[in-house]
């Protein structure tokens, strides 16, 4: 099931628009993604030195055993590679998966109160400066007259009373 999800999850990234010409292709858009997705399921400060030591002493990384990431790329190159593609072209992955576990029936467990999914949200600002900031930064004005630019960020997960989270298993 897992592996289903990432191979759709894959096809779809693959085809976020790349603004790179000429050689500067060394990763692929659907590595750099799923390499920035992978981060949730390592609690690590560095996601690459995480990745390269399991590498050195496994044969193997989660990013690899887990999401077929044919290389790995850096924290700034994700970001690099990521930062120019609008949102509007990641929401559709977000339908794809859950209508693939709906149709797996994998939140069929989830359901509750009238057949719904109960969703918890959490918020986080990923992103802050005083200097650099992009056409889809939000902003606001210090006391001190300076503007400070930031994204943030709202991670929703299907939550149910009673069922404990199940971890992916490690590579």
């Amino acid at each position: 099931m897992f592996d289903r999800v990432v191979s759709s999850f894959r096809q779809r990234l693959s085809s976020l628009p790349d603004k790179r010409t000429g050689k500067n292709t060394r990763y692929g858009m659907e590595d750099a993604a799923l390499s920035g997705f992978s981060v949730f399921f390592t609690q690590t400060p560095s996601f690459l030195a995480y990745q390269r030591m399991m590498e050195g002493s496994k044969g193997k990384s989660n990013a690899q055993s887990l999401f077929g990431v044919h290389q790995i790329p850096s924290d700034n190159q994700i970001r690099g590679l990521l930062d120019p593609v609008a949102p509007e072209h990641v929401f559709p992955v977000f339908e794809e998966i859950l209508q693939v576990l709906e149709k797996q029936g994998q939140l069929a467990n989830f359901r509750s109160v009238a057949d719904t999914l109960l969703i918890a949200l959490d918020g986080t600002e990923y992103f802050s400066s005083s200097q650099i900031h992009c056409s889809n930064c939000s902003s606001r004005t210090l006391k001190s007259g300076k503007t400070h630019y930031f994204h943030r960020v709202i991670t929703p997960v299907i939550v149910c009373p009673d069922k404990p989270r199940d971890p992916v298993p490690e590579s």
